[in-house]
């Protein structure tokens, strides 16, 4: 749970804020390569689909004290106890502000099969194997590297405070839950919950999503009424990486289908200069599929001149997103106090500051 009245100090944990460009370099500093977080602006099964495969999905939402019982969930004896969820690395949160955080390692280290944790997390998730949820909660606390990666994120403070204050009832406290398959059971994971919740059995990595939506979309709706604050993100495949490959596949292809229609390839074409990376891999075998036919072969051609074109826009389109995280995260890292301390200085030696206080005031 997120308290935004918390003010970073010393080596505590800070809040940070919700948002896939801070949550993807996030997971990068981890030492965690292979995936990214997309914003999800719709809860259906197509946009969701439409990002596979999706690793798991965060859910941030207003807490209430009354929400803390979990949901009723009707599965089998067996099924819904928390205690016999071994196979689910589930950690309580016993940190404060560190539930971004925690909620991203709930899906990375359930997801060791398919994602490369790298030595730092994979070291971690070796050692606390055997650990009760508590203990397993500590040990993430007790990182430092982990906690450097977190606290990097932390918005600069334009003055030290004394001390941080408690948490009042009017405070707006916001928390992070995960949404993972494990071992074909989908879980809700939350720090705060004495373990890890079964939502759905017999799922794959097809079926997860279409059993997840329901229970997000309750969530939404057993809110206050006018609630409006919900972010929903899911972990997803380096999209840089599934594109580059899937350029590399097309390029493949094209030059197979030139070379079958005897086309002279343009080398300095667009479609073929490798401006963001991806190495073309050899020809594709399926332009002898085309054997003594060159109306079906040049039909291929064209349709695949055009997915070619298709691919490299998104990928272009990916790597400016990229840029815009990279850019904003430097941005929020920098303090720019001094700055505008500086500035308004100049402003009053030039006698400039108080017309322009007397202006602003007019305008209110």
């Amino acid at each position: 749970m997120a308290d935004d009245s918390a003010a970073p100090s010393g080596d505590t944990w800070t809040t940070i804020e919700s948002d896939p460009g801070v949550f993807t370099e996030l997971i990068a500093s981890m030492g965690v390569s292979g995936c990214q977080v997309d914003e999800l602006w719709s809860l259906d099964v197509e946009s969701l689909e439409a990002l596979a495969p999706v690793y798991g999905l965060i859910f941030l939402f207003k807490w209430r004290k009354e929400e803390s019982a979990p949901p009723p969930v009707q599965m089998d004896t067996d099924d819904a106890n928390p205690s016999s969820s071994s196979d689910v690395f589930f950690a309580n949160q016993v940190i404060n502000n560190a539930c971004a955080t925690q909620a991203i390692l709930s899906i990375l280290l359930n997801r060791s099969d398919t994602l490369d944790l790298g030595q730092e997390l994979g070291t971690l998730r070796e050692f606390t194997k055997e650990f009760p949820p508590d203990l397993k909660g500590l040990a993430i606390g007790n990182s430092e590297s982990i906690r450097h990666a977190h606290n990097s994120f932390a918005r600069p403070e334009p003055f030290i405070s004394d001390g941080t204050r408690s948490a009042r009832e009017d405070d707006d406290l916001f928390h992070f839950i995960s949404y993972v398959p494990v071992n074909g059971t989908l879980y809700e994971l939350d720090g705060l919950k004495e373990g890890p919740i079964p939502l759905a059995r017999n799922v794959t990595e097809k079926t997860w999503l279409a059993e997840v939506c329901p229970h997000i979309q309750k969530r939404i709706q057993a809110s206050a009424a006018g609630e409006i604050r919900f972010n929903l993100m899911a972990v997803v495949q380096n999209r840089l990486d599934a594109l580059a490959n899937q350029v590399a596949e097309a390029r493949a292809e094209y030059r197979g289908l030139c070379e079958r229609l005897q086309v002279v390839v343009d080398e300095s074409s667009p479609l073929l200069i490798d401006d963001v990376g991806g190495t073309a891999a050899a020809p594709s075998s399926s332009a002898s599929t085309f054997e003594g036919d060159d109306d079906a072969a040049r039909t291929a051609l064209e349709q695949c001149t055009t997915r070619l074109g298709d691919l490299l826009e998104m990928r272009r389109a990916e790597v400016e997103k990229r840029d815009a995280w990279r850019e904003e995260n430097i941005r929020r890292r920098h303090n720019y106090v001094p700055f505008l301390f500086n500035f308004l200085k100049i402003l009053a030696e030039k006698k400039q500051l108080k017309s322009l206080i007397d202006k602003a005031r007019q305008t209110r």
